[in-house]
Order: structure tokens, then sequence, then C-alpha cells
């Protein structure tokens, strides 16, 4: 066949980068109501301690379908898609990075083939990525965490408003609010996620006589 075979087609930083951020939107797309029933189990405690100290009722939820139901009750459907745009910025750029230059960033510490250079690439773009995407973190963690019941003014009038009025209320400081532990998290999840793909994906093309599509998938995927 004349032109480009699989083997041979590799994409550039640019449609990797590209490519990791449009996946990752997609997938947020359709799991942000579960990462929002999550902030709100993990803030659960706070809003019993406002309630005690007479600052409001508290909020009780019970698992993960439990708070999206209560929520969707309480606060309308599009609750639990409260922060999305902020999500998808989050993806956009937090993705882009942390898969979409693991492979360059792997090259550039060594010739990309040790588990040395794999686990240094993981932690680096990982840490990266965080040290990037930070504000779209807090904004849109500030907007899930948000319980607002019909009819209760909105702190924040849209994404670009909590951006402004976080930087002017806690100073630009404040958009990189708690980025220390989430840069150690995401450096350590990144490492285990990446090195541990590579290298079954080395040892399924070493072991596996794959030809055709399957070897235009790998050749899309990060450690390539």
């Amino acid at each position: 066949m004349v032109g480009l075979g699989p083997t041979d087609a590799t994409p550039s930083v640019v449609v990797k980068f590209v490519s990791a951020g449009a996946a990752a939107c997609i997938a947020d797309l359709l799991t942000f109501p579960l990462d929002t029933a999550k902030v709100r189990l993990q803030i659960q405690g706070e809003e019993r301690a406002s309630a005690a100290a007479g600052e409001g009722p508290a909020v009780k939820y019970r698992g993960v379908f439990g708070t999206i139901s209560t929520m969707v009750r309480t606060e309308g459907p599009r609750s639990i898609y409260s922060g999305l745009v902020a999500g998808l910025q989050r993806q956009m750029s937090f993705a882009s990075v942390r898969i979409g230059l693991y492979d360059s960033v792997k090259q550039f510490y060594t010739e990309g083939t040790g588990i040395g250079s794999r686990l240094l690439a993981g932690c680096t773009t990982g840490a990266m990525a965080v040290a990037f995407a930070q504000p779209t973190d807090v904004v849109k963690v500030r907007f899930q965490a948000q319980a607002r019941s019909p009819g209760q003014a909105r702190r924040y009038s849209g994404t670009i408003d909590a951006y402004k009025t976080i930087a002017k209320e806690e100073g630009i400081k404040g958009l990189w609010r708690g980025t220390a532990p989430n840069v150690a998290r995401n450096a350590i999840v990144n490492c285990t996620e990446l090195v541990t793909y590579d290298l079954m994906k080395d040892a399924l093309l070493s072991s596996t006589p794959l030809t055709g599509s399957c070897l235009l998938f790998y050749a899309w995927a990060p450690g390539t």
C-alpha cells in the first residue's frame, strides 16, 4: 500500500497535546457528576460544623448515588454539573501536559527506554500539569462545593467571574491554593499510571504479533 503505514505515522507533540486534552474532556463530561458527589462527601464534615454553629442546616449525603439524587432534588439537575466549564478547562490544560508531554520529557532525560527515565518523566509532567492548571482546579472545586438552594444568590456569576473574584479577594496566590499537596499527589499518580501503562504496552508489543489498526493505536499512545 502506497503512503504512510501505521508504524510510520508518528504524531507530533502538538497532536499528542491536543488529543490528550480532548480525550480527558470527553471523560470529564461523562464522569463529572461522580466528581461533584466526591467533593460534596469530602466537605460534608465542614457543613455539619457550620450547622452546629448555627450558620445553616446540615445537608446529609449518603453514598455517591444518594448524594447525586439529593443534589438533584434540592438544588436542581444542573447542580451536578456545576463547575463543568472550569472542569473542562482543567482537563484541557492538565491532561494535555501530563499525558501529551510525557514522551518528550522521557526522551529529554535519556533515550526513553529505561525505567528511571519513565519514572522521572511521569513525576515531572504530573507536577508540571498541576502547577499550570491549579487555578482551574480551584475554581472547579469552588463551584462543586457550593451548595445552593432554589432562589439563593450565587457567589460567582460564571467561571471568569470566579477567577477574578478569587484573585481580588484572596490575591493571586488564592488561585494556586493547595498546589503543594496536589503536586505531590498527581506526581505520584501520573508516575504510577503512565509508567505502568508504558511497561505493559512494551511487553505486549514484544510478545504479541500486533499489526494494522492495533499498531496504529499503539503509535498514538503515551510512551511510543
